[in-house]
């Protein structure tokens, strides 16, 4: 019986079968170079794509509309990094956390993935949800010490029109149960704010312009040097009534120390 055996020496491979009808054949070895050229290139490319971390369903997904907002890049980052943590700490999934807050599970995944800048009312929204302040999503933390936030360098959250603007005054580093917040009207403008954290008060005071504040049955006017203290654990409003842009400084005060 005939038998085969596969020789090769140096760059070709030949195949010989000796016998009685002893035939040698020759085979192209240029052919069979660059056929196994473009295997290795395909397993290598198969390869790098199963390395390739998955993209988040969420991030393929739209957001509602409303909740994203012009928001400066610089914050973005910082937003996802702490919810992500904030979230994982609390063994919430995204689905999960979508369902206490209200946020959309696409939006959540693309503030995660650092995709999207929130409003300050989705902030609100999940802030609310997680148990956290409001600036425990939008501040990046530090070691504490002495902390300069200059101007040129804030990091400021808006609506989704871009008429309300806030900027927290103060670093997230620790436990705490006051904040301190710098809002921004332009004339004509609107905010309703859901409910925060039972026991939340607000202390609020008009630095320029002038504002309708509405809590459950009651509004009330401000102008320069006006102050007003509420209940804010019930859905309130802020109205501009100038026609200048309205600024105003907030105090949050907390039931609990939280962060």
């Amino acid at each position: 019986m005939a038998q085969a055996r596969l020789q090769s020496s140096g760059s070709v491979t030949r195949v010989s079968r000796h016998g009685p009808a002893a035939l040698a054949e020759r085979v192209d070895n240029a052919s069979v170079v660059t056929e196994n050229h473009r295997f290795m290139k395909t397993a290598r490319d198969t390869q790098k794509r199963s390395r390739r971390p998955a993209a988040a369903p969420d991030a393929r997904s739209a957001p509602e509309p409303g909740e994203v907002a012009p928001a400066g890049k610089d914050l973005t980052p910082v937003v996802g990094t702490n919810l992500r943590r904030l979230r994982t700490q609390r063994d919430l999934s995204l689905e999960k956390l979508s369902k206490l807050s209200g946020v959309s599970r696409a939006m959540l995944g693309q503030i995660e993935l650092g995709q999207s800048a929130p409003t300050i009312n989705v902030l609100w929204k999940i802030s609310s949800a997680l148990g956290v302040p409001f600036s425990a999503l939008i501040t990046a933390r530090s070691s504490g010490g002495l902390h300069v936030l200059r101007a040129e360098h804030a990091k400021v959250l808006s609506s989704h029109d871009g008429t309300y603007s806030s900027r927290a005054l103060f670093p997230f580093d620790e436990p705490r149960r006051v904040e301190f917040y710098e809002l921004r009207m332009a004339p004509g403008s609107v905010e309703r704010a859901d409910a925060h954290n039972p026991g939340t008060i607000e202390n609020l005071v008009v630095a320029a312009g002038a504002v309708e504040i509405e809590v459950p049955g009651r509004k009330e006017q401000l102008g320069p040097g006006d102050a007003i203290v509420f209940q804010a654990d019930a859905p309130h409003v802020y109205r501009s009534r100038a026609d200048v842009e309205t600024v105003m400084y907030l105090v949050m005060t907390y039931a609990d120390t939280v962060g």
